[in-house]
């Protein structure tokens, strides 16, 4: 019998958008229940790569262009990107190096840009925007363990959000979008009342760690990247997930059976 082939891993971004008024908080949206990954579950906005994130085109659409690395701006504009279309806040600032803070035809053409009918660029342009690459901070990197059907290597990005930037969910991929402080949503997953899946956890869980949205991007920017890639392990009472205790979690160790 001939083995199946491997997976494919897609590169994906997440953005963990936070604010300190009036508390603490981070930006979490619910997936869609039709959505075939993660559905129904309380995440941050993120998504895999799309080829218009990758177009050189960007350097002049975006602030600290030549300060980031090569392989990180089209993952950066795909946060950005993820976070227009499944929240409404563009993380960009006018020539005169002001905040974006929305407006009426930019939250009309959102399903445009998700559907591939608008590029994002061409809503930028419009805007006469820059997108504040220097805004994200890295704060995680997380690959899809190799017994999953689908598989990605999302890298996490903290940033700041100001109290003028609305959040709204899309209607299609996400159905509700909420500020909430990060250990009140690990509460309300142990309570059952929001569906938390395992990688989203540990990073609310590393994230509550920190007191403010400075500090969160302090303690992000002061880390040492490592790569998290899930191994399966055999208990007594069956196999749990396990990932390196290097990485700033803990000792973790996750039934296979409790992994969303």
């Amino acid at each position: 019998m001939s083995e199946k082939p491997p997976v494919a891993i897609r590169p994906a971004a997440t953005i963990l958008l936070v604010r300190d008024d009036p508390g603490f908080e981070v930006l979490m949206v619910k997936r869609h229940h039709q959505i075939d990954f993660a559905s129904g579950a309380l995440v941050f906005p993120g998504g895999k790569t799309h080829e218009g994130d990758h177009d050189p085109a960007w350097a002049d659409w975006c602030v600290a262009w030549e300060a980031v690395e090569a392989d990180q701006r089209p993952l950066r504009i795909c946060a950005i990107r993820e976070a227009y279309e499944e929240s409404g806040i563009i993380l960009g600032r006018y020539e005169n190096g002001d905040l974006f803070h929305g407006d009426d035809w930019a939250s009309s053409v959102r399903g445009e840009v998700d559907r591939g009918e608008l590029p994002f660029m061409d809503v930028v342009r419009r805007l006469g925007l820059r997108l504040d690459l220097s805004i994200l901070t890295v704060f995680a990197r997380w690959i899809t363990p190799d017994m999953m059907p689908k598989r990605f290597d999302t890298w996490f990005y903290v940033a700041t959000a100001t109290d003028e930037q609305l959040a709204s969910c899309d209607g299609r991929e996400t159905v509700d979008a909420e500020w909430i402080p990060p250990l009140e949503a690990l509460r309300l997953a142990e309570a059952g009342e929001r569906t938390i899946i395992f990688p989203t956890r540990m990073n609310l869980q590393l994230l509550g760690e920190a007191s403010s949205a400075a500090d969160a991007t302090a303690r992000a920017a002061g880390r040492t990247l490592v790569t998290v890639l899930p191994k399966v392990e055999r208990r007594e009472g069956g196999g749990v997930l396990v990932i390196p205790p290097e990485a700033g979690y803990g000792a973790v160790e996750e039934p296979l059976s409790a992994v969303r």
